[in-house]
């Protein structure tokens, strides 16, 4: 069987799960969540062997750590089945509900998009979150992983669908793809999987995004600020600095550069850089911020000069940009230019700067005085998310639940016909109904 046709399989199979009960697919999460911790040393030992050849192909530390697959990611990802399970179902929610005129009553009720196509690089707990998402919110999907992690995907996938099918889910709600050559035959099944989510690079998304007439939710790149503002209160400044740089360094919500107010340049950049050293992370910056740090604080840390117009970058690695801006406007300017939409945080104690910097940042997740890691599904408490979303249409920022759901209209009447009103013999009542 091809997959195409496996996929049709899933199309019949999402308007089954669309109808099925809150209480139906909550038990199946249920079942997921034990059947992970009863199997885990299955998916332990799938993932011990990927990561070995992985360290084999010298991929790097903050590679390895987010291919790895263990008690700790285990703990988060049931800790996301749990918060899924207390979540409201997301189906059938009345979104409005209108008198269009006597006897004839409009409402829009949320329901399941279909069949989510999802191709993710590394992180295998991803596969989990996303499947989970999917079961809760009704939708089937498709999932390809990265071959860095194939055998902790395969195994995981094992036990989630296993579990699915003995909880009475229809069969076809969850397929895996394997082999690399069957994503371009994924991207071509117009028609049948509703929205593709990509999770991994720039160049991984762009090209999902341009060989596909699916829709393609996602974000392309995660160049994420920090504006320390000249009313920071610098041990906050350096707290959250350090949290959002190294806390997690190659997820797509770390922070890639830091602006800091000139007028606090004194007082800032040499604890911000002997810190930064100190954690091991190499610093990047123009010309003027390079003479002030040297001028500043010359034995604390080395900064590679980078041009002006090579702010747009995201290391996903122990390495940062920095740049001195005169105001809160010159930061504004800076992270809508160059960043990526995606989550941008100011350090400020005066609450009309925070507020006009969150007004005019043009991103999914705008903050004050907190880490940029918090843009994140689990930690906004969606349970979990299948990514973040940098499109203004549909769904932006942490995509859980709610963003794996569109809506239909059902108009109830009673032999209303439209030429009653056009020849005016009726005339529509609009009223909203409680």
């Amino acid at each position: 069987m091809g997959l195409k046709d496996k996929v049709k399989i899933a199309k019949t199979a999402s308007h089954k799960l669309a109808a099925t009960s809150a209480e139906q697919r909550n038990n199946a999460l249920l079942a997921v969540k034990e059947a992970l911790i009863a199997g885990k040393e299955r998916a332990f030992e799938a993932n011990e062997l990927d990561v070995r050849d992985a360290e084999g192909q010298n991929l790097g530390k903050s590679v390895i750590k987010r291919l790895r697959f263990d008690e700790k990611k285990l703990e988060g990802v049931v800790d996301g089945i749990d918060q899924l399970i207390n979540l409201p179902d997301p189906i059938g929610k009345t979104l409005l509900a209108r008198q269009l005129d006597e006897g004839l009553n409009l409402y829009r009720i949320s329901c399941p998009i279909g069949v989510i196509g999802m191709i993710f690089e590394a992180r295998p707990d991803a596969l989990v979150q996303i499947s989970t998402l999917c079961i809760k919110s009704g939708n089937c999907v498709v999932l390809k992983g990265g071959s860095e992690t194939a055998r902790t995907n395969k195994a995981l996938f094992d036990i989630i669908n296993e579990a699915v099918k003995k909880a009475g889910l229809p069969d076809g709600s969850l397929l895996q793809i394997e082999e690399r050559s069957q994503v371009n035959e994924m991207l071509e099944c117009t028609g049948l999987i509703d929205l593709i989510i990509p999770r991994g690079s720039n160049t991984f998304v762009q090209y999902i995004m341009s060989h596909t007439l699916i829709p393609v939710m996602g974000h392309a790149d995660g160049v994420c600020h920090v504006y320390v503002d000249k009313d920071a209160d610098i041990e906050t400044a350096l707290k959250i600095a350090l949290d959002a740089k190294t806390q997690y360094t190659s997820v797509c919500n770390a922070c890639e550069t830091f602006l800091i107010n000139s007028k606090i340049a004194e007082s800032f950049i040499p604890r911000f850089a002997a810190m930064m050293k100190d954690a091991g992370v190499k610093l990047h910056g123009n010309k003027e911020f390079a003479d002030t740090l040297k001028a500043l604080a010359p034995e604390a840390c080395e900064c590679e000069l980078m041009e002006d117009t090579a702010y747009h970058k995201e290391y996903l690695d122990y390495e940062c940009s920095c740049k001195l801006v005169d105001d809160v406007d010159e930061a504004i300017a800076h992270i809508n230019e160059f960043g990526s939409h995606h989550t941008d945080s100011i350090i400020s104690t005066n609450k009309a700067t925070i507020e006009h910097f969150m007004e005019m940042v043009d991103s999914a997740d705008v903050m004050s005085n907190c880490s940029t890691r918090f843009s994140d599904g689990f930690r906004y408490g969606f349970g979990a998310e299948v990514g973040i979303s940098t499109s203004k249409l549909h769904a932006r920022g942490p995509v859980g639940l709610e963003g794996l759901m569109t809506y239909k209209y059902k108009l109830y009447g009673d032999g209303h016909i439209v030429g009653d009103y056009a020849s005016g013999a009726r005339e529509f009542h609009f009223k909203d109904l409680n």
